[in-house]
């Protein structure tokens, strides 16, 4: 028994000098860095290009949360973007400070941009990044309805002048409504430049006078933290550099990283190709006129399917997109009267009219330019060719028609002959066309004795009788 007890106090004793030595082995009290596992050893690749709309913001989100998943030591998001909408903005600039994992914001290849929304997810991310030849800014807040009516003068690129001008740059200027647009964008902006200790000065006048920024002068005026030639170039300026992710404090161990790309899944991808704009213009466009030949020839089946799954389809991917209904309503105006001018020709003006209407609406069905989320002009230009070109075909068919003898009617039928099918002295019944009238004769007529039609009356027809 007394043996078992001394072996107890021994370990008790081990026990105290591990916990000793663990504790003067741990980091010093006000020390939180550490260093990324060394079973980390992969980077994940996300490529953000092209307009932001909500399939990217879903497609950019999910990527962003599987590398959390996947223990990944940083996540390069490759950048070149015109921008998009607020919305999804604030959906991807969300998922990156929720994100466990260093996100690196890399404006690249050279030539790229990271224009409106793209500069607020730059300033968003933990590092921000930029190849040479390539810009950011420009990110003024651009509404539905268009541009203001009298916009701010760009305010100079030096912070101090900047910071000097910043309070009446655009105290007077847009309305009410803009006013307040561009002043809830600078507070965003401001706060993410704070949180992540960059410029918030020119992030104000980014957002104020649409300031842009080549890649040198970005990194000058500290508002990227790496100018980088590619990727491996990236991650080895990135060795040793501190982050603040999952509340604590990393510092990174970049060297020799694999790199791995998360590709869009079969929905996403679907989704980047309804909500492209030029595409879902286009399946409107087939819809419309699937439908219209389906009500032209009834029981042709394939038209009418092709055009309800097309508009379907159209009307789904501008639905997830910010689109201007009235340029939508113009559209619908100006197809319902094209359709018009086929079933009562007015002389070409409810055609042109319509034509109008439809051309007109497709250049301002997205109108906010700063989203980078447009109908393709030459696409525009084709359709209304094609819909002029329509219109002038029906003019020249409805002109020829007009020059035409007549062929059918009762003033065709004045002067022909037709043929008693007995006798009669008043009232008869002749053959005509291959067709039984009655007849009213001004003489007698034997059985199959000619006459001549002088009147039509209802469906009664007058006739005279002709000599042998």
């Amino acid at each position: 028994m007394s043996e078992f007890r001394s072996r107890c106090i021994e370990l008790r004793r081990i026990a105290k000098w591990l916990a000793v030595v663990l504790l003067f082995a741990g980091p010093a009290p006000g020390q939180s860095a550490v260093t990324v596992a060394p079973a980390d050893r992969f980077a994940t690749f996300i490529e953000l290009s092209g307009p932001i709309g909500p399939a990217m913001s879903r497609y950019i989100e999910r990527s962003l949360a599987d590398a959390g998943n996947q223990h990944s030591a940083v996540i390069i998001v490759e950048m070149d973007t015109p921008g998009g909408l607020d919305t999804s903005m604030r959906d991807i600039i969300k998922a990156i400070l929720a994100s466990p994992v260093p996100v690196v914001a890399y404006v690249a290849p050279s030539g790229a941009r990271a224009a409106s929304a793209g500069t607020y997810i730059l300033y968003a991310s933990h590092f921000a990044a930029m190849a040479p030849a390539t810009n950011l800014g420009a990110a003024t807040p651009i509404s539905i309805g268009g541009e203001p009516n009298s916009a701010p003068a760009a305010p100079p690129t030096n912070p101090s002048e900047a910071e000097k001008q910043k309070p009446t740059a655009d105290i007077h200027a847009g309305t009410a409504s803009e006013r307040k647009a561009v002043n809830d964008a600078v507070a965003y902006i401001r706060s993410l430049a704070q949180l992540r200790g960059r410029n918030a000065d020119w992030a104000e006048a980014a957002v104020r006078g649409a300031a842009s920024l080549s890649a040198d002068d970005a990194l000058k005026q500290h508002v990227i933290d790496i100018v980088a030639r590619d990727v491996p170039d990236l991650l080895q300026q990135l060795q040793g550099r501190k982050v603040q992710a999952a509340n604590q404090e990393f510092a990174l161990d970049t060297r020799g990283l694999a790199v791995r790309s998360i590709a869009p899944d079969w929905r996403t991808r679907v989704l980047l190709i309804l909500t492209h704009p030029t595409i879902a213009y286009g399946l409107l466009l087939i819809g419309i006129y699937g439908l219209l030949l389906e009500g032209y020839n009834p029981g042709a089946v394939l038209p009418g399917v092709v055009g309800a799954l097309s508009l379907l389809l159209g009307l789904y991917g501008l639905q997830l997109l910010a689109v201007n209904y009235a340029g939508l309503a113009l559209m619908a105006l100006g197809t319902g009267l094209i359709v018009t001018e086929f079933f009562m020709p007015a002389f070409g003006s409810l055609g042109v009219g319509g034509l109008a209407a439809f051309v007109i609406g497709s250049i301002i069905l997205f109108d906010n330019h700063a989203s980078g989320l447009r109908v393709a002009l030459p696409l525009i230009v084709g359709i209304a060719v094609a819909g002029g070109l329509v219109i002038v075909a029906i003019g020249w068919l409805a002109a020829r028609a007009r020059r035409r003898p007549l062929s059918a009617g009762v003033e065709m039928m004045i002067g022909a002959v037709v043929e008693a099918t007995s006798d009669c002295q008043d009232k008869c019944v002749v053959r005509y066309g291959g067709e039984l009238w009655n007849a009213r004769t001004a003489g007698p007529l034997r059985s199959g004795q000619q006459a001549r039609i002088v009147k039509v009356v209802g469906l009664t027809l007058w006739v005279e009788p002709q000599q042998d």
